[in-house]
């Protein structure tokens, strides 16, 4: 991102071991840009070591290529199951590690939090809110995989929740 942007960046992770989605949001006024989206994947048969230090060094990368304002990192909630809860927990410890190397500020919403900030609706259909952010970013077509799209989505939450005067009070 060259340093004549406008108005506030955040970086939007959907943290997970084998696809991390990364989404960059400008706000400037009302109107939102997506400057960087992507994903990052690493192979399934690597050592998980291997693999959360390849995601790590991705994400970095990008936070140096676009120097974000703060992050924004999905709050998890896991069911079943427990093995690839424990990676992805560590992926997102990881990545907040880098937060606090780049001394960026980390808001962390949860699912429905990022649907309600994107649809009105915190119990939104997944294609819905994939919808709504291809029209409030003005992009082409819907991010693929889905962990870029939900990775923009949570950037977009993020601006939301750093916005508000809860968190101006420090309530958040």
């Amino acid at each position: 991102m060259p340093t004549t942007t406008k108005g506030l960046v955040c970086l939007g992770i959907d943290p997970g071991i084998g696809r991390l989605g990364y989404g960059f949001v400008c706000q400037s006024g009302s109107s939102y840009r997506a400057l960087a989206y992507g994903c990052l994947e690493t192979p399934p048969h690597q050592d998980t070591s291997v693999r959360i230090k390849a995601l790590y060094d991705g994400v970095r990368e990008q936070i140096e290529n676009c120097s974000p304002h703060f992050m924004s990192v999905e709050r998890l909630y896991f069911g079943q199951n427990r093995t690839t809860a424990e990676a992805v927990w560590q992926v997102r410890g990881a990545i907040l590690l880098l937060g606090a190397q780049y001394h960026l500020p980390v808001v962390e919403p949860k699912p429905s939090e990022v649907k309600l900030t994107v649809c009105g609706d915190g119990t939104a259909e997944k294609r819905q809110v994939q919808l709504m952010i291809q029209q409030l970013l003005n992009l082409p077509e819907i991010p693929r995989p889905d962990d870029t799209a939900d990775a923009l989505g949570i950037a977009l939450a993020g601006l939301a929740i750093v916005r508000s005067p809860q968190y101006a009070y420090g309530r958040r």
